[in-house]
């Protein structure tokens, strides 16, 4: 029993051993098969290991831009949010603004407030996506669709940062928005311009002193400076000037149609009559300080008023505008081209009335036209005011001169006193007067303070005294040049009774009493001169010393008064032809004369008639010797020098004073123009 144990053991030991070695036979070809499949796996982990590898890389990469993609979505984010507040305020704006202004204004200010927060943010956002993009382009580590997501987002942020500059551009929200707030400025300002009311006279001031108030109501200007704030904020403001500038101006223009200033265009050679100057120069100072005063303050105070809120020099360059397309340089030019002129004495006159209104307004003109932007108006002026001074100075620093030159000419062939002696005492009474007197003299002292010279107080009479003096000089040459004594005596009457009626004239109280005293004895020495030598000798004829009226002598004396009566009526036709164009212009000496003559002769006649007429009535050619009766030999004595022109108050004698004037001023500009 146990033997059998054994072997079944023995048995069940190989069996094992059998199947082990198989197994160990089936192993090893196993373990010959794994060694490459060893190779094979140890292969493939390294690729795993290096696909790990890369995986974590990308891992960490994307961490990096995590934070930034993070910052750009905040922006974007509110990018999108405001763009959609843009587009509702954008819906508001197509809408006038005339409807609700003060709406519109605010709407435009939030809607430009939006686009310039939009603006800002999608820099933000365009800053980090354009980081992001930079960072992965050209790089495995994302895909090229990433990449293309990324830089199509940056595309649109950047359109959307456009946004403001388009709405700007032509055709743009913005740019509309703002051509229909300056069609709003315009049709404001245009709706409260109208006309100024002027008057074209002396008595304008009176007439004209509200129109320096307000012109446009405080609600208006409150609308202006609104539109004026947004328009200046949008780079509009230059707009906004030309627009205002241009209406204001046509306005000014418009309303000085009034004034009929078609004169500030001519030329001095277009129109060289004395009076027809005068009267353009007259209108001119009338004109400029209405123009000045009561337009271009106006003009000023409303620019000031409309444009105060633009912190700039806003102001001053529309009025400048305003100032020149208004005209203000025709006015200036006008008074250039006066002192271009040619030179005479009423010139002079004219030039210190120009002075005189620039003088007035000088305080005015700086306020208005002191700014830079006026600077070609200020220029003109100055220029103006320096030429003007030079002009009067010209002249009058001349005038004895001129008046000296003027002894070459002929004196009146009437005796009666030239026209030059009346015009210079008549022009410096003028001079002397409280209307020029005082603006001589500020111009006499700025010229001497340009050439830095001391102002002496009497140079202006000093002045005066050579005019005068040279008249004198002027009267002797001229009284030695005539033929007839008793003309020349008659001529000397004249002047020196014009002299003596200077008396209570500014010219007068100059040369004094004395002066007018020593003309008053003069002026009878000369009377007594003429009556003696000019009647005397006529009268003398009808002596009666040698006719004796005896029977045996009658026929002898009868004879004798014929021939004197005969002698007596040719000298005396002689006499009283020759003197029948002889003037005296002053009443009272051609009275004085005319009586003094009377007095003197025709007693002598009737008693001539009274002791001899009887003999010479019985002859038959008594009408022939008795050619006058005492009554009309007084009545012809008494009428003589009268002035030959008797309607003063004519046309004709208006015409004939404005050529008498032209005549002597044109002889200054002649001797005034050959110096």
């Amino acid at each position: 029993m146990a033997e059998v144990d054994s072997i079944d053991n023995l048995l069940a030991a190989r069996n094992f051993l059998n199947a082990s070695l198989e197994k160990s036979r089936v192993l090893a070809v196993a373990l010959d098969k794994t060694g490459p499949r060893l190779e094979e796996i140890k292969g493939r982990l390294s690729s795993l290991e290096a696909a790990f590898r890369s995986t974590s890389m990308r891992k960490c990469s994307l961490g990096v831009v995590r934070d930034q993609i993070d910052c750009a979505i905040g922006p974007a984010a509110a990018v999108l949010k405001v763009f959609d507040g843009v587009r509702e305020l954008e819906k508001s704006l197509l809408s006038e603004p005339c409807s609700d202004l003060s709406k519109y204004l605010s709407i435009m200010k939030q809607l430009e407030e939006a686009m310039r927060f939009l603006a800002g943010n999608c820099r933000l956002s365009i800053e980090w996506l354009e980081g992001i993009a930079e960072a992965f382009d050209g790089s495995s580590v994302v895909d090229d669709q990433y990449i293309s997501r990324v830089k199509k987002c940056l595309r649109i942020l950047q359109e959307l940062q456009a946004t403001d500059v388009c709405a700007r551009l032509n055709g743009g929200l913005l740019f509309e928005a703002l051509n229909k707030l300056e069609t709003e400025f315009k049709d404001l300002v245009t709706q409260h311009t109208i006309p100024y009311v002027l008057v074209a006279s002396s008595f304008f001031t009176e007439k004209q002193t509200s129109i320096g108030q307000s012109i446009i109501p405080a609600s208006a200007i409150q609308k202006l400076q609104a539109i004026i704030d947004r328009l200046n904020a949008n780079g509009r403001l230059e707009n906004c000037i030309s627009i205002y500038a241009e209406i204001r101006s046509s306005n000014v223009r418009r309303s000085l149609e009034v004034l009929d200033l078609e004169y500030l265009e001519k030329s001095m050679s277009e129109s060289d009559d004395v009076q027809d100057i005068e009267r353009f120069i007259d209108n001119w100072c009338e004109h400029f300080e209405l123009v000045v005063k009561h337009v271009f303050e106006p003009e000023y105070k409303l620019c000031n008023d409309v444009f105060d809120k633009t912190g700039s020099d806003a102001c001053m360059r529309c009025f400048a505008k305003i100032a020149a397309q208004s005209g203000i340089l025709s006015f200036l030019q006008f008074g250039m081209n006066v002192t271009e002129s040619k030179k005479n004495p009423l010139k002079l006159l004219k030039l210190l009335e120009i002075f005189s209104v620039l003088d007035s307004l000088r305080v005015d003109i700086n306020l208005l036209f002191g700014g830079d932007a006026c600077l070609e108006i200020k220029n003109l002026t100055r220029d103006l005011v320096k030429r003007v001074v030079d002009g009067v100075c010209e002249v009058f620093w001349e005038l004895p001169l001129q008046v000296e030159l003027q002894r070459q000419i002929s004196p009146p062939i009437n005796g009666t006193v030239p026209r030059l002696v009346s015009f210079v005492t008549d022009y410096s009474n003028q001079l002397l007067g409280e209307d020029y007197r005082p603006i001589l003299t500020q111009v006499l002292v700025i010229h001497q303070s340009w050439k830095q010279e001391k102002f002496e107080k009497g140079l202006l009479t000093s002045q005066i005294y050579n005019i005068i003096k040279e008249i004198a000089l002027n009267l002797d040459a001229w009284s030695s040049s005539y033929e007839d004594n008793t003309l020349s005596y008659l001529f000397m009457m004249n002047n020196h009774c014009h002299f003596c009626n200077l008396k209570g004239t500014e010219l007068g109280e100059m040369l004094g009493d004395s002066w007018l005293k020593a003309h008053e004895q003069y002026r009878d020495y000369y009377v007594g001169l003429y009556v003696r030598e000019s009647w005397g000798n006529i009268f003398a004829l009808l002596r009666q010393d040698d006719l004796v009226l005896s029977p045996g002598r009658k026929s002898n004396a009868r004879d004798s008064a014929k021939k004197r009566l005969k002698a007596f009526n040719e000298a005396f036709d002689y006499m009283y032809k020759k003197q029948s164009f002889w003037v005296v212009a002053d009443k009272s000496s051609r009275e004085k004369i005319c009586n003094l003559v009377v007095q003197a002769f025709v007693p002598v006649y009737r008693s001539y008639l009274q002791s001899y007429g009887v003999l010479v009535e019985q002859d038959v050619s008594a009408s022939k010797n008795v050619k006058y009766s005492v009554y009309n030999l007084e009545k012809m004595l008494s009428s003589m020098f009268q002035p030959k022109l008797r309607k003063y108050g004519s046309s004709r004698h208006l015409e004939f004073i404005g050529k008498i004037k032209n005549v002597v001023t044109n002889q200054f500009h002649l001797m005034l123009t050959a110096t």
